[in-house]
């Protein structure tokens, strides 16, 4: 299976702070906000990534990241000159797919918590049809919301609906098999003018080949697209770590405990970090091996 970032767009919701650099290059706390997502493909495996980025800063991505190898992973960059809606990626990214699954993951959304390991590890097993992931959340009128049967399949998905059938929100984190690229290239652009990921899946669902796998609410979701869920993200981390004692999306901590790279690699790589806490924790890490 593949990954895919969506770090398209340009985040108005974030102005001006996003007027020089995409949303997905913000803090949240110690560390780029893209290395959240990344942290959760990895976590699952994925190590042939795709980052979908706008114009104006896909160099700023490729000197962050540079093509992955530091983490033991390939990093393709895609430009999304305009922005179509969330099931672009896919048409945009389909030489990269190639004949492969896919997983979709958008790039201001975080996920944090152990328990988020066996959501990866059952939607990684998808061979035909498509997974969204759910959370149960108080206020479901502000998210699209699925209606599942006892067999966890996906009967129904409303966009903010007034009155929901169920709590379970979807997530940014979706993963499907080839046939979503078709799928995507077939859709008609909503009255917005763009593709919705919501009408993939629902081309899923009316095949009844769209399941839907449940996130722990022990596991944190964070929609950080917004100045006050940025924050909140944030302040969320900050707390965890210094509780916990651990930090959050290290990516060559996550790239050696999944052996893409060697003890020798994470070595050379914390030698290379800067000084402050990211760099600080790695070097920990490794002296403690």
């Amino acid at each position: 299976m593949k990954g895919i970032i969506l770090a398209g767009g340009m985040g108005t919701r974030l102005y001006p702070s996003t007027v020089v650099t995409s949303k997905i290059l913000l803090p949240i706390y110690d560390k780029p906000m893209v290395y959240y997502p990344l942290a959760t493909l990895m976590s699952a495996g994925i190590k042939e990534i795709a980052i979908i980025t706008n114009p104006l800063c896909n160099d700023d991505f490729i000197k962050l990241l540079g093509d992955g190898s530091k983490f033991g992973i390939s990093i393709t960059y895609i430009i999304q000159h305009v922005a179509k809606g969330i099931a672009d990626s896919f048409i945009l990214a389909e030489e990269f797919i190639g004949k492969d699954s896919v997983a979709l993951m958008l790039g201001d959304n975080l996920f944090v918590g152990d328990k988020l390991d066996k959501v990866l590890e059952e939607s990684m097993k998808l061979d035909k049809g498509a997974i969204v992931c759910g959370y149960p959340v108080n206020d479901p009128e502000r998210f699209g919301v699925a209606e599942v049967s006892e067999a966890g399949h996906v009967t129904s998905i409303e966009e903010k609906p007034k009155v929901p059938k169920s709590n379970l929100a979807v997530t940014g984190l979706y993963f499907y098999d080839n046939t979503v690229v078709e799928i995507a290239k077939n859709l008609t652009p909503s009255a917005r003018g763009e593709l919705e990921i919501t009408d993939v899946n629902i081309e899923y669902m009316k095949k009844d080949e769209l399941s839907m796998v449940i996130i722990d609410t022990d596991v944190a979701w964070i929609d950080a697209g917004t100045p006050d869920s940025l924050m909140d993200a944030s302040l969320f981390v900050q707390k965890t770590q210094k509780e916990l004692t651990t930090n959050i999306a290290v990516l060559e901590v996550i790239a050696y405990e999944r052996a893409f790279i060697s003890a020798d690699e994470l070595k050379v790589r914390a030698s290379e970090l800067g000084a402050g806490n990211y760099g600080d924790y790695v070097r920990a890490y490794v002296a403690n091996m």
